[in-house]
């Protein structure tokens, strides 16, 4: 199993406090798709929209009747923070997800509706089937959409062009184009942003935007819209200028690698560090924490998930010697 997927049978269900309402989303821990796993990039996304929506292009006055689609919806985390501000959205996936989608969108569409009867905050979801690349599936559910969105959907360089066209087919001149991922592979990475600044006018939200706990220096969040013609026909250099935000943490989260931000140590290797020169355990220590019972549930995701990469880095390192 891919060990960045938190889906061992003991976590069947996540648990994630979306906009002021406890959700459950089922994850399959027998599938081999990826599709079937909560992954970070959908809570930190679904997170941001929550600290950003008292006002501004995300307040649910302003998204209220906006048609929204969610590519690779997967267990739909992204496309709920969406609906729950009013949009209309269409959460997709591959046929062999579409199952456990629409378990987790009319589990939690009844739950919401059950605690805010008559809410009118609430806008909508469906599923529908959309293979990237399919016109059929793209002409179904009736493009263009106000709000193309996707959380880790990028992980594989094959998928970039598939992936591209498909956003732009269901995009209009208006079309905002929100999208988070974790960052696995610099080459993937690269190629990525250098298609998206071919094609859309990018912008990274930087961390200080996002939610105080979900966020991580290896989760990106991007804002695209579309370019004119003469636009992207234009020099590199004013592509470069539009799409860098010219701040020290965006430069830092731009070079990150797959795992750390040069400015923001690895937390597992920043507390062996002072296990090495400290002989009594800080009280906000990891160790600490961990021992108290006070490690939040988004730490434990992020410090298991280095911890299993670290495991299968020494597990092929020893296969390799042998």
């Amino acid at each position: 199993m891919d060990p960045d997927r938190l889906n061992t049978p003991s976590t069947c269900t996540v648990t994630l406090e979306v906009l002021g309402h406890e959700l459950n989303f089922a994850q399959d821990p027998n599938s081999k798709h990826l599709g079937t796993t909560v992954w970070d990039a959908s809570m930190v996304f679904a997170k941001y929209l929550g600290k950003n929506c008292r006002k501004g292009r995300f307040s649910p006055s302003k998204l209220k009747g906006k048609r929204a689609i969610e590519l690779g919806a997967g267990c739909g985390v992204a496309g709920f923070a969406m609906a729950m501000l009013g949009c209309d959205v269409v959460s997709t996936d591959q046929k062999e997800v579409l199952p456990l989608l629409k378990r987790n969108v009319e589990w939690n569409t009844s739950t919401i509706l059950q605690m805010n009867p008559g809410s009118a905050s609430f806008g909508s979801l469906r599923v529908a089937e959309l293979d990237w690349g399919n016109e059929d599936h793209i002409r179904a559910v009736d493009p263009p959409f106000d709000y193309v969105i996707g959380t880790d959907v990028v992980y594989a360089e094959q998928l970039l062009e598939p992936l591209l066209h498909t956003i732009l087919v269901l995009s209009g001149p208006k079309t905002t184009v929100m999208l988070g991922y974790e960052i696995r592979s610099t080459i993937v990475h690269d190629k990525m942003l250098q298609m998206w600044k071919d094609n859309f006018e990018v912008k990274t939200i930087p961390r200080s935007k996002m939610d105080g706990e979900y966020q991580d220096p290896s989760i990106h969040l991007y804002l695209m819209s579309q370019k004119s013609s003469s636009e992207s026909s234009g020099n590199a250099v004013q592509d470069e200028a539009a799409v860098v935000v010219d701040t020290a943490e965006t430069k830092c989260e731009n070079e990150v690698s797959t795992i750390e931000c040069h400015d923001s140590p690895n937390p597992l290797e920043e507390e062996a560090i002072i296990a090495t020169h400290v002989p009594k355990l800080k009280e906000d220590s990891l160790l600490m924490r961990l021992r108290d019972g006070k490690m939040s549930e988004w730490e434990m995701r992020r410090y298991g998930k280095v911890a299993a990469q670290l495991l299968r880095d020494v597990k092929i390192d020893v296969q390799v010697k042998k």
